[in-house]
């Protein structure tokens, strides 16, 4: 018949060359093996497509996880190991911070001090005591001269029916040097003096005790007058409290008239101690030069 097509064009993939259905006995079918290997290969490229996007999968499955575990090591305030790390970094002190606390502290400026027993002239020392016993002084006890020194001297000038009177001298050097935990020199220096002025004020059955800043002496002085009756008379008693830088001088002169003399005259005598204390600083500095 004309004009209709042959069916062999439309299903040659299920018959043979004559029309008939193939058979097993026609042998392999060509077509169906065709489309088994396409399968295949279709089924490889799916598999090869399929690992990138099932590691893809894992991946995103393992993320929950990470932050999980991050949580849980985080601290109770929300923050994590590596922010309390640096937080307890943040507050160690750092080398620079301690080396910055240290300079601080300023070094002493006197590192030495004068022989107390030539810290005062031997002129004045004469003025101040007419009759000493020994005008080169008695040395005090010290475990360190370096640190602390002091020297007296006294004596009785007799002036027959006039009575006689009795003078002494003492001086006491001190010096403190700068330290890490105490402070500078000059800032125990000060706290010595305001320590020493107070025991001297503070003196046992002392009298009419008065205080009267001084300028002049040193960096500070204090003159600290009171007094005070022993060995069955009445001493005047004139006291210098200076201080220069690191250094603390506390001078101490006193006396008394016996058998009938005259008491001393308290400025004459405050005179004679401001004087000596001023020899004493100069003393220092000289020691230091």
């Amino acid at each position: 018949m004309t004009g209709l097509p042959d069916p062999r064009a439309r299903y040659g993939d299920r018959f043979g060359t004559h029309g008939r259905r193939r058979t097993v006995a026609d042998g392999p079918d060509r077509t169906t093996n065709a489309r088994t290997t396409t399968d295949e290969r279709m089924s490889e490229g799916t598999m090869h497509r399929s690992a990138p996007r099932l590691t893809r999968i894992l991946a995103c499955a393992a993320v929950p996880v990470m932050l999980l575990a991050a949580g849980c090591s985080s601290d109770s305030d929300g923050s994590t190991g590596a922010d309390s790390k640096k937080k307890q970094e943040s507050s160690a002190p750092t080398p620079s911070t301690k080396a910055s606390a240290e300079a601080t502290v300023e070094p002493a400026k006197f590192a030495k001090l004068p022989d107390a027993c030539k810290s005062i002239s031997a002129a004045t020392v004469t003025q101040l005591v007419p009759k000493a016993k020994d005008k080169t002084g008695k040395a005090g006890n010290s475990a360190d001269i370096s640190a602390q020194g002091s020297c007296s001297w006294n004596g009785l000038e007799d002036k027959g029916l006039k009575g006689s009177q009795y003078r002494w001298l003492d001086v006491s050097i001190k010096r403190l040097e700068s330290e890490k935990t105490l402070g500078s020199g000059e800032e125990r220096a000060t706290k010595d003096f305001t320590k020493q002025v107070a025991d001297v004020k503070a003196t046992e059955g002392a009298k009419n005790v008065k205080e009267v800043p001084v300028s002049g002496i040193g960096d500070q002085a204090t003159a600290i007058t009171y007094d005070l009756r022993k060995t069955d008379e009445d001493f005047k008693y004139q006291v210098i409290v200076a201080r220069t830088a690191n250094v603390v001088v506390t001078l101490d002169y006193n006396g008394a008239g016996y058998q009938g003399a005259k008491t001393p005259d308290s400025a004459e005598m405050m005179k004679g101690a401001q004087k000596a204390a001023k020899e004493v600083l100069a003393a220092v500095a000289t020691a230091n030069q």
